[in-house]
């Protein structure tokens, strides 16, 4: 959902539903170059004007997220803390350092995303031992989910690193950091959550909420241009599949004729107009990430591509956000009724009895 997919207006209209609406920290520094030249500059000053725009539009939960392996990382985690942000969500990398930016008054959840449960445990060590501090949550994201994964190539189709492994694992493995601190470390599960029936089944195995983000691109709320949207209309299930990312890691999109150029090798930037991303080494990479995906945000596909998650072809209109929620709400009390119909409470998730 980064670089300008979930920006105010769809982090306010997911919040006004009772959700916690996120923006995206990623790419505002392009989406703000009104403002300055200086990329990082206008960064800042985006974060802090995409804030105050969702603070207008809601009293509801307004969330952050922040890719580790950004170049500013620090300092949009400070401008959030700042501005009393609800919660920071870190990810592509481990934040170990990220309750060493709280103050005094803060009052700012911190919650990692991880795509493991020895993730998730070295980041409560490091937590505990140095800032005597504890994950408010933790997003638990399996390879399904759209963008760059946190896993290498060849474990995004083995089912031992599925979503519905992790989140059990990584239940287990909190349960000793809750019992020294006697209070839950909610489990969030993302990747591929698409529905309703699926918010009930990735519960069931021990998450306490979902994270989801292809299934609002299609809203009306969404930030990104028609044309974006359209890009997931018109999408078949073979037309989504990873590729490998400047970055250096691999992520699911949806190929189009950009993305074959590239896999043909007729892509090649000059210099890093930017240096967004740590990791990204402009050497080897075919392309800018970071104007690619400017580019399909705001519907120019001829020098861009769309992130997606694996069920982003199940879309088949452009609806409101209520109306998803709605939708999604009636898929798990259907499941729920569905199930005690047949067997009971006991196959219910422990948060529905």
């Amino acid at each position: 959902m980064g670089v300008g997919v979930s920006l105010s207006g769809l982090a306010s209209a997911v919040a006004n539903e009772g959700g916690v609406g996120v923006i995206s920290s990623a790419g505002l520094g392009l989406l703000y170059k009104q403002i300055s030249s200086d990329f990082l500059e206008a960064s800042i000053y985006g974060l802090k004007e995409e804030i105050r725009l969702a603070r207008e539009k809601t009293k509801g939960i307004i969330g952050v997220n922040i890719m580790v392996a950004m170049s500013n990382f620090v300092d949009m985690v400070k401008i959030s803390i700042a501005e009393k942000i609800d919660v920071i969500f870190a990810g592509a990398g481990l934040p170990f350092e990220l309750p060493s930016y709280l103050t005094k008054d803060s009052t700012t959840k911190l919650v990692p995303i991880v795509s493991s449960a020895r993730a998730a445990k070295l980041i409560c060590d490091k937590w505990i031992s140095k800032y005597n501090y504890l994950p408010d949550a933790i997003v638990v994201e399996g390879p399904k989910a759209g963008g760059h994964l946190g896993f290498k190539a060849e474990q995004i189709d083995d089912e031992s690193y599925s979503l519905e492994n992790l989140i059990p694992e990584v239940v287990s493995i909190l349960k000793p950091f809750e019992k020294q601190f006697g209070r839950k470390i909610p489990v969030i599960a993302a990747g591929g959550i698409y529905t309703g029936e699926d918010m009930y089944n990735i519960m069931k195995l021990g998450a306490a909420g979902v994270q989801m983000g292809t299934i609002f691109v299609t809203t009306n709320e969404c930030d990104a241009s028609n044309g974006f949207k359209q890009a997931y209309l018109g999408a078949k299930q073979e037309d989504i599949g990873i590729i490998k990312s400047p970055v250096g890691m691999p992520g699911r999109a949806i190929f189009n004729d950009f993305l074959e150029k590239v896999r043909q090798g007729k892509k090649q930037p000059i210099s890093c107009p930017f240096k967004c991303i740590r990791t990204c080494d402009v050497s080897s990479s075919p392309y800018c990430i970071i104007i690619a995906l400017i580019n399909a945000v705001k519907g120019n596909f001829n020098g861009g591509y769309a992130f997606a998650g694996t069920n982003a072809f199940k879309a088949t209109s452009i609806i409101s956000v209520k109306e998803t929620f709605e939708t999604l709400k009636n898929e798990f009390k259907e499941k729920v009724k569905s199930l005690k119909q047949a067997s009971g409470n006991s196959l219910l998730p422990p948060s529905t009895t």
